[in-house]
């Protein structure tokens, strides 16, 4: 049985995201791209043609991070250390949206080639365990998936066929709250966000939120509607983060639905995406991470990647001082970040806070582990 949300082990504050800085960064933490043969090679110049980490995981005590690659690797990374530990292989299936398990030698992972399955995968011994479908609930062994077939699938690590489906008209994202009572599936065809009582999911979803940014009006008509990549309820469930593949990010009422606030100020990854042979492709589709934006543990404020390589915060951590939510079908109240940190080489694609430290995992072509730098001068970070 997994715990709740969890504090970190002292308090994080507005001052000490400001001293956030990358501690160690891992530049090899992909394998390279091979070389054509030498058929292809022509005399041009090769476009560079890095890899990316597609998704990273903290285990619940926060000890160690797990990433997946497109190199169609899991590598495990020590956060007391700042070392890596191990690299593990699935060339056969490919490997996309790692989550850990409550055990922290166990995860559940999305491949990406053979069968398009997801899986359970002991990380001891570098074994299949069983086949299984991504989201684990905080409270057991449930999960949740949410597939190109446009189903959302409830399971249990026990089992290996699904104990509930919903079918929806598009394919679908989605999020359990806190307490693992209430989960939320997204659909970007509608701009809708539905939330089911988990006991009860074969029912009609209770709340029935539109994602209704009417300044987008004022931008292109028809208005460009934002395009979903991720949802994450806060610690205390009031709250539900959608994350963007666009230039914005939203704060939601979980239990109204009402839009409270529109985080801003950043490039968003869907500015990645080109025709060429050098695309990034972060386009939501399969392989993207869906994880450039995050709540810290005690969702007071909120961490977003950015595709100039940017971090960036935003405080939510006193309401009472906030702008009052705008009211619906007026343009919503835009939230500057509150601090903007540098460091990260490259677009920052993954944004993940540590769930008992304060310490940040960002990467993208590579992967930084930051913490607060409590000297007066500091020094660079490490590198491997």
């Amino acid at each position: 049985m997994a715990s709740k949300a969890v504090q970190p082990t002292f308090p994080f504050n507005l001052q000490m995201a400001n001293r956030l800085k990358p501690a160690r960064v891992f530049k090899t933490a992909l394998e390279p791209v091979p070389p054509p043969p030498p058929s292809a090679q022509s005399g041009r110049s090769q476009p560079n043609t890095r890899r990316h980490i597609t998704g990273i995981s903290f285990d619940d005590h926060g000890d160690t991070l797990v990433t997946a690659g497109e190199d169609e690797t899991f590598r495990l990374y020590s956060c007391k250390t700042g070392k890596h530990l191990k690299t593990l292989y699935s060339k056969k299936y490919g490997v996309d949206l790692p989550k850990f398990t409550h055990k922290n030698s166990t995860i559940i992972y999305a491949s990406t080639k053979e069968d398009d399955t997801i899986r359970y995968h002991s990380l001891h011994d570098n074994k299949y365990l069983r086949v299984v479908s991504l989201e684990v609930s905080p409270i057991d062994d449930g999960f949740m998936s949410g597939s190109e077939d446009h189903t959302v699938r409830l399971w249990d690590l026990r089992t290996t066929t699904a104990r509930g489906e919903l079918n929806l008209p598009a394919t679908p994202i989605v999020a359990y709250d806190s307490n693992g009572v209430v989960f939320a599936v997204g659909i970007n065809l509608y701009q809708r966000i539905n939330l089911y009582d988990t006991k009860n999911f074969d029912k009609e979803p209770f709340l029935h939120i539109i994602l209704d940014d009417v300044s987008l009006a004022k931008i292109s008509y028809p208005p460009r509607f934002p395009v979903m990549t991720s949802l994450s309820f806060s610690s205390n469930g009031k709250m539900l983060l959608v994350g963007t593949a666009g230039d914005a990010h939203y704060v939601l009422d979980a239990f109204e639905g009402t839009l409270l606030y529109k985080l801003a100020g950043f490039v968003g990854l869907e500015r990645g995406k080109s025709s060429g042979p050098n695309s990034l492709g972060m386009v939501p589709s399969r392989g993207i991470s869906g994880e450039e934006v995050c709540w810290t543990p005690d969702s007071k404020f909120v961490v977003g990647g950015s595709q100039d390589g940017r971090v960036y915060l935003w405080d939510l951590s006193e309401p009472a001082k906030l702008p009052k939510p705008a009211p619906r079908g007026v343009d919503p109240v835009v939230l500057a970040p509150s601090v903007t940190l540098d460091g990260h080489p490259g677009p920052s694609r993954c944004v993940k806070f540590n769930p008992r430290f304060i310490m940040l995992a960002t990467a993208g072509a590579e992967l930084a582990f930051w913490q607060p730098d409590i000297t007066e001068k500091g020094k660079g970070p490490e590198t491997s």
